[in-house]
């Protein structure tokens, strides 16, 4: 058996290409177009390429994209200050703080002020109890464009037998509730959970998001499985003639052992990253349609 591999990159631009379509409707109605404000403090690198990233594709699906990058010592109530006024700003509809945040900040304040109806990061504990009570609200955006994959590949998930690996408010928690609405049964397994790969070779739908390259081995999934792997590791480059100091990434699975065993994978990369900011763009537009009192467009 051979895995189909399940191409987030070209679902990622299908999904854009539908958030782009929508936008000038959403424009007309409302008199503007939607508006993403993303905020960075200090000089990441890793986090400079995620926001020049997230803007590019902001103005490329037709939308306002307002930037703010703050100095590595801006203060915390600075920083407050700021996403108060974003939530105030009307042309504004979604406020992203680009995460990690330097040390003297506090990250969960920071989440915990921004406008619920403008998370679209979907951190905020207001839109994580409209995921749990099954409201509607903001979804974390990796676990949504996990979830869109799954349905894609897999069509009715009901009755599916879901094992999720990692617990994290941005992950593994929002990803339970979503299977749980589906209609799976979902059991989320983590450090501490015993007997692990036993677990794992139940699953129908296994996801991945522990943040340990290559965690997940062949011989722990059970023949057929779909395969979500969240894990983005950056290791040494082991292949043969590989220059000194070369990295590569990896998932949080062996992918080479995985797709020989499983039904379905994502690749890393290419599989679930993309997923990402193309869930951030819909995120926007939902927020832009709901704060404007109109209908977000079906098929989202």
């Amino acid at each position: 058996m051979t895995a189909l591999a399940i191409d987030g990159k070209a679902f990622a631009a299908g999904l854009r290409a539908r958030v782009a379509a929508a936008v000038p409707a959403f424009a007309a109605a409302a008199g503007r177009a939607p508006g993403l404000a993303v905020v960075l403090v200090g000089e990441d690198p890793a986090s400079q390429v995620y926001v020049r990233s997230k803007g590019k594709a902001t103005v490329e699906a037709g939308m306002a994209s307002f930037e703010h990058r703050l100095s590595a010592d801006t203060s915390q109530d600075e920083l407050l200050g700021l996403v108060a006024r974003l939530n105030a700003d009307p042309a504004v509809d979604g406020v992203l703080v680009q995460l990690p945040l330097p040390k003297q900040i506090d990250e969960a304040a920071v989440v915990g002020s921004v406008d619920p109806d403008k998370d679209v990061d979907g951190f905020h504990v207001v839109n994580a109890g409209r995921l749990a009570a099954g409201l509607p609200g903001l979804v974390p955006c990796t676990p949504l464009g996990c979830l869109m994959l799954l349905k894609d590949a897999l069509g009715d998930l009901s009755g599916a037998n879901a094992v999720v690996v990692g617990r994290s408010n941005i992950v593994g928690k929002p990803m339970a509730q979503l299977l749980l609405q589906e209609s799976c049964t979902v059991t989320i397994a983590h450090s501490r959970t015993r007997d692990l790969p036993e677990l794992t070779r139940r699953a129908d739908i296994l996801v991945a998001a522990v943040g340990r390259p290559e965690m997940i081995r062949g011989d722990w999934i059970k023949p057929g499985a779909a395969v979500i792997d969240v894990g983005i590791n950056r290791v040494p480059d082991p292949r043969p003639g590989a220059a000194p100091g070369k990295t590569r990434l990896v998932g949080d699975v062996a992918f080479d052992e995985a797709a020989a065993v499983a039904g379905h994978i994502t690749p890393v990369p290419g599989g679930v990253g993309p997923m990402t900011i193309a869930c951030l763009l819909r995120n926007t537009l939902v927020a832009a349609h709901r704060r404007a009192g109109l209908e977000p467009p079906a098929g989202l």
